[in-house]
């Protein structure tokens, strides 16, 4: 895999080579804290790389590769958790040599009004919360601002 420019989001993650569907691609690793841990060593960044596993109150802080696989509406891969609690990526299609690797982030909370997605699919919610968060906001009457679809 390498890491380079990428069209969603910052820096993306490009294979080098074909990848077989159902394949393990990268598994999603670093420091497990508390929720609130996280919250307070990153109440002043714009961008982290937390994955909530387990129940919930427990996030991976993003270390590797994995960290830079950016959401996309509809994407070539899907993350897996094992009885463990560790988190592989596993590919959902072949995925060609070159081809960015995308999953669905499933965001389910946030400080922010948004978690708008840039991924410009056919298939694109325009955020990267889950169907259930996004659910949960508009019961509950929470602001959510939903990104616009852009014309290719």
């Amino acid at each position: 895999m390498i890491l380079r420019s990428s069209p969603v989001h910052g820096c993306g993650c490009y294979t080098l080579d074909p990848i077989r569907s159902g394949a393990h691609v990268a598994e999603y690793d670093g420091p497990r804290m508390t929720k609130a841990e996280a919250d307070e060593r990153y109440a002043d960044r714009d961008i982290t790389y937390l994955f909530g596993v387990q129940d919930r109150d427990t996030v991976i802080d993003g270390f590797g590769t994995a960290m830079f696989i950016n959401h996309c509406c509809e994407p070539n891969c899907q993350t897996e958790e094992d009885e463990e609690g560790r988190v592989y990526i596993l590919a959902l299609r072949n995925i060609a040599a070159g081809e960015e690797l995308t999953y669905e982030y499933h965001l389910y909370d946030s400080d922010e009004d948004d978690q708008p997605c840039y991924c410009n699919t056919d298939a694109c919610r325009g955020t990267m919360f889950s169907e259930a968060e996004v659910r949960r906001r508009k019961k509950l009457g929470l602001p959510m601002t939903l990104k616009k679809k852009s014309r290719k």
